[in-house]
């Protein structure tokens, strides 16, 4: 038998608009202009001011109530569309309310130009114009062009030999034997830039070594210590090293230096610039006197409106003396462009005082660090400050502090390295971790080099100047600063 129930139940679910807003939020000023051209692709009746060569001064400044239904009825009632109106969607107004904020920044006509992009040889192509200038059969020519495109980004073969003979007999019809690919290879590795076609570190190294003077007996001990003992020299075990090869210091001082000369990986010395990620900061911060102001970048406030062809639809639609099935159609596939065109815009205004509100609260907090550039001035800040501060919550000010950038006169930061954890001092002050770390590293970087500073004499320093802090601690805060334990950073 069907029995009805009736629950009640609460649910918290997001809306499309709400999804909307938290994903442009976290995109950042590199990738928003991307995104804004896929709507712009997606849906017709929204228009970019700065793309077209229309002078109309209206723009879209939406007061919508999200809860409205009034476009969403049943398109059988023939009087659904004579309550709507094309000015909820355009009005006029030439007075922006964030233009004050983000015209100053800046950026005018000189940093809009174009960057000029540097014409230069891949790693690849290097490798293969050398390739193209040896006196080669065809055979050895395209056993020699699949040693090449096997080479890893830093210029390494992580191939095994009996794979790319497979490879040529499958794929080229070439039938080589494991012995050629390996004279092959030793081919490449005479090519620019020394080391290349290296099977690993330890033969990377040999093939630059031996590129250099054999006659040198620093450059014959080098090579010992590579081929035999690169593990200890690597963990810097250097007693060792002057016992096994029965070395003076300045001998083995002479050794360690013409080793550390060497590339590692040398097919990233034409990948440099091309690997590196461009950033554009999302926020200026000037310093007038004393006095911070901020500004939002203006590539975070594009001139979106809704197409103007679009009115004139709706104005043909009003005098239309019949509104037949597929006129209704029509004017609802136009109504569904423009919600969607004005929740967009909404979702960008939105995220615009979203960034300014957040910033603005961060450049408060940290008021006497965006003065000096001194990390040291840096006060503990977590997320829940700056959400109880804006009124907004903690994951909303995350993902704008996890992917956005501030431009300063002290250099570009990213958002998340202001927040820190508080540490108390012997006196009660709650200082930020980050000072901590600026005086581990302060300390770390003038310390001598043949006697480096241990973890404990660390732990002791700071204890004396007021930090009471454990070794582990010290240790961890070294390591998220990339700094390598003592042994390591000893010197000859």
């Amino acid at each position: 038998m069907l029995k009805q129930n009736l629950q009640q139940k609460l649910l918290q679910k997001l809306s499309p608009q709400q999804i909307q807003f938290i994903k442009l939020l976290q995109v950042p000023t590199v990738s928003l202009d991307t995104r804004i051209k896929e709507e712009l692709e997606e849906n017709p009746a929204l228009e970019d001011m700065s793309l077209s060569n229309m002078n109309e001064p209206d723009e879209l400044y939406p007061d919508r109530d999200p809860d409205d239904d009034n476009f969403n009825s049943d398109d059988s009632e023939q009087g659904e569309f004579d309550e709507f109106n094309i000015d909820d969607y355009l009005q006029e107004d030439n007075v922006n309310e964030y233009g004050s904020r983000y015209d100053q920044n800046g950026d005018d006509d000189e940093d809009r130009k174009e960057i000029p992009i540097a014409v230069q040889s891949s790693f690849f192509e290097s490798l293969q114009n050398q390739l193209d200038l040896l006196p080669l059969s065809d055979k050895d020519f395209r056993i020699g062009q699949q040693i090449i495109g096997s080479l890893d980004d830093d210029g390494y073969l992580r191939r095994p030999i009996m794979s790319i003979t497979d490879d040529l007999a499958f794929s080229q019809n070439i039938m080589a034997e494991d012995d050629e690919v390996e004279e092959m290879l030793r081919v490449i590795q005479t090519l620019d830039p020394p080391g290349v076609g290296a099977r690993d570190l330890q033969e990377c190294l040999l093939i630059q070594l031996r590129r250099k003077d054999h006659n040198d007996p620093i450059i014959k001990k080098a090579m010992l210590v590579v081929e035999n003992y690169l593990d200890e020299f690597t963990r810097k075990h250097y007693d060792k090293l002057e016992k096994s090869l029965n070395m003076t210091s300045d001998e083995l001082r002479g050794v360690v230096n013409e080793i550390l000369k060497l590339n590692p990986k040398p097919g990233d010395s034409n990948e440099v610039n091309t690997k590196q990620m461009q950033v554009i900061p999302d926020f200026h911060i000037a310093n007038n006197d004393g006095v911070l102001i901020l500004t939002l970048n203006s590539k975070n406030a594009p001139e979106l409106r809704v197409s103007r062809s679009y009115q004139d639809m709706f104005e043909h639609y009003d005098k239309a003396a019949q509104k037949d099935k597929k006129m209704r159609e029509a004017v609802q596939f136009v109504k569904q462009k423009l919600d969607s065109a004005k929740w967009f815009i909404d979702a960008i205004k939105q995220r615009q005082q979203t960034l300014l509100k957040t910033m603005n609260a961060i450049m408060h907090y940290q008021y006497d660090f965006f003065l000096t550039g001194d990390e040291r001035n840096l006060r503990p800040m977590i997320l829940k400050d700056i959400a109880d501060k804006i009124g907004m919550d903690i994951s909303t000010v995350s993902r704008v502090a996890n992917s956005k950038y501030v431009q300063t006169e002290f250099g570009t930061f990213l958002l998340k390295s202001f927040f820190s954890e508080a540490i108390t001092t012997e006196t009660g002050e709650e200082v930020s971790n980050k000072e901590v770390k600026k005086i581990l590293e302060d300390f770390i970087g003038a310390e001598d080099k043949h006697h480096p500073l241990a973890d404990e004499r660390l732990t002791e320093i700071l204890k004396e100047k007021g930090y009471n802090i454990a070794r582990r601690t010290v240790a961890k805060y070294r390591e998220q600063m990339n700094i390598p334990v003592a042994r390591l950073r000893k010197e000859l």
